[in-house]
Formats: C-alpha cells, sequence, structure tokens
C-alpha cells in the first residue's frame, strides 16, 4: 500500500506532459527545458504554447537517434560518461575527506621543514652582482660588501644600512628583512647560512647568483600550528586538483571492498541514486545525454550532409535562384602581381577556361612550383572595398590608391564582373545555412509521421503554475 500510494503521489506531483513514441515526459522535465531556454535575457522568447512544438521536435530527433543506436556508440559512451561522473565524483567525498587531507599535507611539511632546521626569521643586504660581471666588478662589489660588514660589526644599525645599500629594495624598505621562510625557498647559498647562522650574527658576505648577502638571522622556530594555516592548504587542494585525487582514491576504496562492481558501473549507480532525490541533477544530466544524441544525429542527417552534398546543393540553388541577390555587382577573379611583363598574359591563359575553384593550383604548379616565386594573387569574389587594385581595375574608382610591391612591381586583374551570383559557389554560405533548414524541415516531417506524439493539454496549462 505504501509502494501504491508513492507511486500515486509522484504520478499528482510531476504527472506525464506528452507521451513521445511511447515514451513519457514529466511536466518537470518540460519545465526545466523551457524555463532555461526562455530565462532573463533571451531575446526570442516563447510562449508555453509556442514551445511545445520546439520541445516535440527535440525529443523525435532524440528518439530517432536511439532508435539508429547512436548511444551505443563507444564515442557517446565515452563523452556521456565524463560528463555524467564530472556531475558526481564530487558527491564521493566530504567535508572530513578534505580535512584528512589536509592534516596528512600539513603533517608532511611540517615533518621537511623541522627536520632541515624549521622556519627563519633574516635580513639582509643585497649587494647585486651581475652574471655577466667582470672580475674587477665583482671586486668592487666585494669590497662593498666587507665595508658594510664592518660597519654593522662595529655598531652600525643593519636596518638603516639595508635602506641605505641594499640593492633587494623590496627588503630594503622594511629594513632588509624579508620574513619568515623555511627550506628550499630561496637560493641555496643564502639558505645555507641562513640555518648555520648564530642568532642575532652579522654574517661575513656570501656570494649567490644575485650577488653579495649581508645576512643577520633574527629568530627561528618550528612550523607554524595547523591551525594557523589549515585555510591556505585547503586553497592549495582546490587550486591543485587535489580533490580529484581524493575522490579517485575514495572511489578505488569501495570498488575494493565491494569486489563485484566496476568504478564505471559505480558511478552510473551513484548517479541514479542522486538523481532520484535531486531534480535539476536529473534534468542536467539527461539534458546532456540527449544533447549529444541530438548532435551526433543532425550533424549525420543536416549538417555535414547539407555542406557536403554538392550536388544537392547545386540542385537547390538552381530551384530557388531568385531569393539569392546581391546590392552590388562582384568581381569573382583574382588581383596578381608579377615581376615578368610576358607573365601578365601568361597568367591569364593558364587559368584561361578552367573552373575558378581549380584556379589555385593551377598558377601554383605554373608559376610558384619551384624556389623562384613568379607571382603573387589574391584571389576571391570581390566587392568594392575588398581589394584597392580590384577597385581601380574593375570598379573604376579613380581616387583609390594601390601600394606598389617593389619585389613584384606589375599589377593586373583576370575574371569577370557580376551582378548577380551564376552558381552556388558564389553564395556558398548562405546556400548551405537555407539547404541544411530544407533537410531539417523534411527529416521532421517524417519524424512526425513516423512516430506518435500525444499532449495532455490539461497538463500542460500547469506548466509553472503549479
Amino acid at each position: 500500500m505504501l509502494l501504491v500510494g508513492a507511486a500515486a503521489f509522484a504520478q499528482v506531483s510531476d504527472p506525464v506532459i506528452m507521451t513521445i513514441n511511447g515514451v513519457p515526459v514529466t511536466r518537470s522535465e518540460f519545465e526545466y527545458s523551457y524555463n532555461k531556454n526562455n530565462s532573463e535575457g533571451v531575446i526570442d522568447k516563447k510562449t508555453v504554447d509556442e514551445y511545445v512544438d520546439l520541445f516535440i521536435n527535440y525529443k523525435l530527433k532524440v528518439a530517432a537517434a536511439l532508435d539508429a543506436k547512436l548511444d551505443t556508440a563507444s564515442s557517446f559512451k565515452n563523452e556521456f560518461a565524463q560528463y555524467r561522473d564530472q556531475q558526481v565524483r564530487p558527491s564521493f567525498i566530504n567535508d572530513e575527506d578534505i580535512e584528512k587531507e589536509a592534516r596528512e599535507i600539513y603533517r608532511r611539511t611540517q615533518h621537511y621543514v623541522d627536520s632541515l632546521g624549521g622556519l627563519a626569521n633574516p635580513s639582509h643586504i643585497l649587494i647585486m652582482v651581475n652574471q655577466k660581471a667582470t672580475e674587477k666588478e665583482k671586486n668592487i662589489a666585494r669590497l662593498k660588501a666587507d665595508s658594510i660588514t664592518r660597519a654593522l660589526v662595529e655598531g652600525a644599525d643593519f636596518a638603516e644600512m639595508a635602506k641605505k645599500f641594499s640593492d633587494d629594495k623590496g627588503s630594503a624598505a622594511n629594513g632588509g628583512n624579508i620574513g619568515w621562510i623555511q627550506p628550499g625557498q630561496t637560493v641555496a647559498e643564502f639558505e645555507k647560512t641562513v640555518y648555520s647562522a648564530k642568532i642575532g650574527q652579522i654574517c661575513p658576505p656570501v656570494l649567490s647568483p644575485f650577488g653579495y648577502h649581508i645576512i643577520k638571522v633574527h629568530e627561528r622556530k618550528n612550523f607554524v600550528p595547523y591551525d594557523s594555516v589549515s585555510a591556505d592548504i585547503k586553497t592549495f587542494i582546490d587550486r591543485r586538483g587535489l580533490k580529484e585525487k581524493i575522490i579517485d582514491e575514495k572511489i578505488d576504496e569501495l570498488v575494493a571492498k565491494d569486489g563485484h562492481v566496476t568504478r564505471d558501473q559505480l558511478l552510473e549507480q551513484k548517479a541514479l541514486d542522486l538523481s532520484k532525490n535531486d531534480s535539476d541533477l536529473a534534468n542536467l544530466i539527461r539534458e546532456y545525454h540527449d544533447g549529444l544524441l541530438l548532435y551526433e544525429i543532425s550533424n549525420k542527417l543536416v549538417w555535414e550532409k547539407g555542406a557536403k552534398d554538392e550536388e544537392g546543393l547545386a540542385q537547390y540553388f538552381k530551384k530557388n535562384k531568385k531569393k539569392y541577390v546581391w546590392d552590388s555587382p562582384r568581381f569573382k577573379g583574382m588581383a596578381y602581381h608579377v615581376k615578368d611583363p610576358a607573365d601578365v598574359k601568361a597568367v591569364k591563359n593558364s587559368v584561361k577556361g578552367l573552373d575558378f575553384d581549380k584556379w589555385a593550383e593551377k598558377l601554383r604548379t605554373t608559376f610558384n612550383a619551384d624556389s623562384v616565386k613568379r607571382i603573387r594573387v589574391e584571389k576571391g569574389l570581390f566587392k568594392v572595398g575588398d581589394n584597392p587594385l580590384v577597385d581601380r581595375e574593375v570598379f573604376k574608382k579613380k581616387d583609390v590608391e594601390v601600394k606598389k610591391n617593389e619585389e613584384y612591381p606589375i599589377d593586373a586583374t583576370y575574371g569577370k564582373l557580376m551582378k548577380k551570383p551564376k552558381e552556388y559557389t558564389d553564395v556558398r554560405g548562405q546556400v548551405v545555412a537555407d539547404y541544411q533548414d530544407q533537410l531539417e524541415k523534411e527529416w521532421v516531417a517524417q519524424l512526425r509521421q513516423r512516430y506518435q506524439v500525444v499532449v495532455n493539454k490539461d497538463v500542460l496549462a500547469t506548466v509553472n503554475k503549479h
């Protein structure tokens, strides 16, 4: 009785809004899609009634993709599994797991730092030495460092001397103090001196790749308490992607403990379990699943087919020529530049009678096949303003300036001026888009005939009103 009651409640709280090819679609799924695609900022917002047909077409295409078994392809399975896993993997860990990892990172860091001498708080005065410095320049720097060291030993104030003489302007402003450091944080020569010096000692100048350092260590201590760095460690875990390592370890642990389940099965079951209690997640995963299928089948039957069907494109253009017009004439040809006057005519003769799309290869093999390049060519469909030479020679714009190419000083054009497109390649982009649109409309009409669609109008009227 409890089970029957729960099922009845589910049907009342989330009724079926339509059935497509025998598969029920709940109101919550339709509402999720409608609200997402008609949110604030969407320019072409639809009413619920206007959106129904778009949604049905979407679901019909998904049904066709399932019938074509596109969901069984390994490429689809892999891509969908990656997205699904991305959504559910974080649920395998909690704050306690992050805390445990943070404490382990702290423990390792603490052991490393303390075993090598702990933290140190030094000040230094840097007399910079360029790595390409001559011996004379190095000696001058060393004498300066020695002089400063003597003054310090005799009682000069370290902070004041740092502000006056240090080439490390960042620490100089702070009296030479560089704050707390730990092993491995500075260059080896500097670090060795810091961890071997006595507290308060003025150390003799030490040479590093930066120059001479005069060092004074103020204090040393063990690594800081966990609570003072826990937030930083957790930020480090986030930024370094260590959460993924923790999740992998947790999943491996669960797989090993069960003994009969694979990682993929565990993740799939997790997605199902979470989706039962989280409708947003369920809809998000379903949307991605169906979206992948929609892309695959649309690409196969409409987009790729429409773009590559040269015969179909040509026929479509022939039937619909009147819809393709230009607001101004176009020059279909080339602007070219040569060194030898004889090549002006030779270029024209080489492509005369050839299809336009074969010009480039013919010119390359005839004039630029070897190491000596005889011509420079700009080929295409030009309107006024696209090319200065075409503007001047073809469109007769006398005020246009054409920059001379010293290497190829002779300019010429060849082609034909057209008031309207002659073949589909002249307006290929538009024709492809229109042809694809026709293919889609024909496909949707076939799907409407092929699959039964039943819409519950009473439930449809309650969308976003319950």
